[in-house]
Parts: C-alpha cells; sequence; structure tokens
C-alpha cells in the first residue's frame, strides 16, 4: 500500500514546468515518465503508447523501465488494447487474473492503464506496470487521470 503517496498538487506543477519547459512531445513524455518512475515506488515501469497514423495500433512511445517486446501493440489485445478500443482508464491489480493480458516481465503484478484525450479522440495512453500486487489506490487514479488531460495538449 502506498502511505507514503507524494504530494499530488507538487506532482502536478511538476508536470505543468516540464510542459512549459521542454520543446518536443518526446522529450516531455520521457521526462513525465522519469517524474513518476521516480517520484512513486509501486510504479516500476512507465510509458506512454501513441495512436499510429492507421489508427488501429499503439507504437511505444518514451518510457522508464526494462526494456519491452510490445514495440506495437494491435487496438483490443491486452490491457494496453483494450484501453485503446474502449477509451476507458483499466485498473488491474492482479494480471494473473486478467485472460487478455500481454506479458512484459515476470516481475510485473499489476498494471493500470490511462487514455490520453484530445477533443474527445483516442490519441495515447499512460501504462503503469508495477512489481507489487494491487497497490494502486484512488491517489493514484487522481494523478494518472490529472496527468494524462494536461499531456493532451502534446498531441
Amino acid at each position: 500500500m502506498n502511505l507514503a503517496f507524494p504530494n499530488i498538487p507538487t506532482l502536478l506543477k511538476s508536470v505543468d514546468t516540464v510542459l512549459s519547459s521542454l520543446k518536443t512531445r518526446d522529450e516531455v513524455l520521457q521526462k513525465i515518465a522519469e517524474l513518476l518512475s521516480s517520484s512513486i515506488d509501486h510504479y516500476n515501469w512507465v510509458g506512454f503508447y501513441i495512436v499510429d497514423e492507421s489508427g488501429k495500433n499503439l507504437i511505444l512511445g518514451p518510457y522508464v523501465g526494462a526494456a519491452t517486446d510490445h514495440v506495437k501493440i494491435a487496438f483490443g489485445k491486452g490491457v494496453c488494447g483494450q484501453v485503446a478500443v474502449f477509451e476507458m482508464s483499466r485498473i488491474i491489480q492482479d494480471v494473473s487474473l486478467e485472460n487478455n493480458y500481454l506479458s512484459c516481465s515476470s516481475n510485473v503484478q499489476s498494471e493500470v492503464v490511462f487514455p490520453i484525450m484530445k477533443a474527445g479522440k483516442f490519441v495515447a495512453e499512460l501504462d503503469i506496470d508495477s512489481h507489487a500486487i494491487s497497490p494502486f489506490t484512488d491517489q493514484d487514479t487522481e494523478l494518472l487521470e490529472a496527468i494524462c488531460e494536461k499531456l493532451a495538449v502534446l498531441f
């Protein structure tokens, strides 16, 4: 359980600083991934998937954590692909119970994926893996939804 969860307003101010100080989308996304990974202990892999030109696949963008084979994910496949189809966040507290799960590592025990929407259109998502079972709380949801809303300006 994340008893020492960082101050959400402080983290969101840091996100605003990153958004205003870096020039490219990938620089911003990389810095946000680094910020989240270093700020929250149960965020063991933090990355972004971006909708490709066909609108049918997710392409791995900037991330922090172990390398992944999942550099391209079809809409509907795995948790990330389901978020792309349904445009709703998914919080999986125990990935071993998920039928349509794409395993990135045997260390991953739980995952959250939040959509990034711009003008009502799904454009990307924030994907976070944890090596703990059931670490995610309402605080994670509050923080990650706010960050995704802020990041929509990049797309």
